[in-house]
């Protein structure tokens, strides 16, 4: 056992290392004064002028400010339908038509997203020349694009969590006179708000993080943030990419963060409600 246990947390340590000393080292880097991104100036000290060259590119702020809306909308989007299809594959029971539904739910997570953007823009070009809508590409066809994949995610996410849901709060509310929709958004939702939650957040980094499916949906002008540092990358890597990377990081790990924290303290809210009931019971 001694044995065993040394092995894993050599393994544990050389996996963290292998995953974060890259990012460690990006971020060491948007410090860098010299314009090779891979060679240290050690004869300058540490600096912020890519910060500000890159708050100065106004290509980049376009595109953050473009994905930060299509990945706000397409994961508020992406959360209510998934609840919707969570609840009906974990509530409804068999139904004419639940196969269908549960694998073209889950068919995003496994499908290629060369096909899938392939499929997504083929579909709203026949759109366009048959109904005239969606008016070319732009914002809203990277929304519906990034949504068709978020969703399955979320549903997923949602039906796990009812999977080991206790019903017998919803059959009390019930007994006491509770309509259907009240139980729902008194108990249910409330209950289950973490694994929404959660699928909110990874819709949103997905969305926010996409590049296959946006290269194929996105038009002119609508050019996402990875899109414009795919961009950068192939004409070579400029300091200012580390400082955007950077940033990046700095605010997905603070989103976690807080998450994290709001979701042990709902936690710990419920499970100190739940010793007081029984306490009352007693």
């Amino acid at each position: 056992m001694t044995r065993r246990g040394w092995f894993s947390g050599v393994m544990l340590v050389l996996g963290l290392v292998f995953l974060y000393v890259p990012i460690a080292s990006m971020v060491v880097y948007s410090f860098n004064a010299s314009r090779l991104v891979t060679v240290w100036d050690a004869a300058h000290s540490p600096t912020l002028k890519w910060y500000a060259v890159l708050f100065s590119d106004g290509q980049v702020l376009h595109a953050a400010w473009l994905s930060l809306r299509v990945a706000l909308s397409a994961s508020t989007i992406s959360s209510v339908l998934g609840l919707m299809a969570g609840i009906a594959l974990s509530r409804f029971g068999p139904f004419r038509g639940r196969s269908l539904l549960l694998g073209m739910t889950t068919a995003p997570i496994v499908m290629p997203e060369v096909i899938s953007g392939l499929s997504l823009l083929l579909l709203f070009i026949a759109l366009e020349h048959a109904i005239g809508w969606p008016h070319g590409m732009g914002m809203l066809t990277l929304i519906l694009g990034h949504v068709s994949f978020c969703m399955a995610y979320v549903t997923v996410v949602i039906q796990s969590r009812l999977a080991g849901f206790d019903q017998s709060l919803e059959e009390a509310a019930m007994d006491l006179g509770a309509r259907p929709a009240k139980v729902f958004w008194a108990i249910t939702l409330p209950l289950i708000l973490p694994a929404v939650v959660s699928g909110w957040l990874l819709s949103f980094t997905l969305s926010w993080d996409d590049l296959v499916i946006s290269e194929f949906v996105a038009g002119p002008g609508s050019s996402t943030l990875p899109m414009v540092i795919f961009s950068k990358v192939r004409l070579g890597v400029s300091p200012d990419v580390n400082a955007l990377a950077t940033i990046m990081v700095s605010i997905v790990a603070t989103g976690v963060v807080v998450a994290a924290v709001w979701m042990r303290r709902r936690q710990r809210r419920s499970e100190r409600d739940a010793q007081l009931a029984a306490a009352a019971n007693l």
